[in-house]
């Protein structure tokens, strides 16, 4: 499929020229932008890490270190969610300047108020040639596809959410509105009109089935691995097996869903918490343990992000040197 490239959905990368007063002040606005990121992040795991510790000393290495893992994999997919559509609005930017751009990005999360999130990615985006407005809508429209899946894969985790919540019906009810939403022409009208509410220029094409599908795909894919990362950390006091994976794989839906629309909150601190505890606790922890797990997993969410961040920031450098 041929988008229309335009200044505004692609803008080219011009010729080196002497960067002027303004943009060297921007080059130190961006830096300074990344390390306070950084350095919040670098106390959300100073904060925690205590607890953290003494939860990890009772799991055999082999769980924490798969358990990682499986949070970096989990990530490595979400990433490719967020690049296949920022390539569906242009010219295809590739794997690693992708990663770059939403890897360390996400590192905004951590500065209360997840706007930071994106409005770091886009001024990485722009960094790298790109406009802003694709940046923004692709973050957009992989945001909006990502609560769908989320939606899908809460349904695993039923049997603990009404245990713990009898009014969570509201499930049952944004599911069905949830999926027709992903028809290309519903999709495609509902992002021109928040687009055009921002006084931005509609899409230039409709999304197809194959776009929204693998969006669709990864960003399951993604909180599947989440799932596995939580259950590694369960299984390693007796959690159930199989029920326990496929209810921890429904709980991190829920629970990144939740804390993502805490935006106020740092990560959405303690929202995500509760939703895991809950699941944890319906699987057959006590609330002592669950708890653990769950200060356990933020920390090492923390960890991978900063693994990851650091990496595809290192890969873009070498790239370039």
């Amino acid at each position: 499929m041929t988008t229309l490239e335009t200044p505004e959905w692609d803008a080219p990368v011009a010729v080196k020229a002497p960067k002027t007063t303004k943009a060297k002040i921007i080059d130190v606005v961006r830096w300074l932008a990344i390390v306070a990121v950084v350095a919040f992040a670098a106390k959300s795991l100073a904060s925690n890490w205590d607890e953290f510790w003494r939860t990890l000393k009772d799991i055999a290495w082999q769980s924490s270190a798969l358990s990682l893992f499986a949070l970096i994999a989990s990530m490595a997919a979400a990433t490719y969610a967020w690049q296949i559509m920022v390539d569906d609005l242009g010219k295809p930017i590739g794997y690693r300047r992708g990663a770059q751009i939403f890897l360390v990005g996400q590192l905004g999360k951590y500065v209360p108020g997840s706007v930071w999130a994106y409005l770091l990615q886009m001024e990485l985006g722009r960094k790298a040639g790109l406009a802003r407005a694709r940046i923004f809508t692709g973050s957009l429209i992989q945001f909006g596809v990502g609560i769908v899946a989320a939606l899908v894969l809460s349904i695993l985790a039923m049997p603990a959410v009404f245990s713990n919540s009898p009014n969570a019906l509201w499930l049952f009810i944004l599911l069905p509105a949830g999926l027709a939403a992903l028809h290309p022409k519903v999709l495609t009208w509902g992002t021109s009109l928040v687009l055009k509410i921002l006084r931005r220029p509609p899409l230039d094409h409709q999304l197809t089935y194959q776009t929204i599908g693998k969006v669709f795909g990864f960003s399951v894919l993604a909180y599947a691995f989440q799932g596995v990362h939580l259950w590694l950390l369960a299984n390693s006091v007796g959690a159930p097996g199989f029920t326990g994976l496929v209810m921890c794989v429904g709980a991190m839906a829920i629970a990144m869903t939740s804390g993502t629309f805490a935006f106020i909150l740092p990560s959405g601190a303690g929202v995500r918490e509760v939703v895991m505890v809950a699941v944890l606790t319906a699987s057959g922890l006590s609330v002592g343990q669950a708890t653990a797990f769950a200060v356990a997993s933020r920390v090492m969410f923390t960890v991978a992000d900063l693994l990851t961040a650091g990496g595809a920031a290192i890969a873009a450098r070498l790239r370039t040197a």
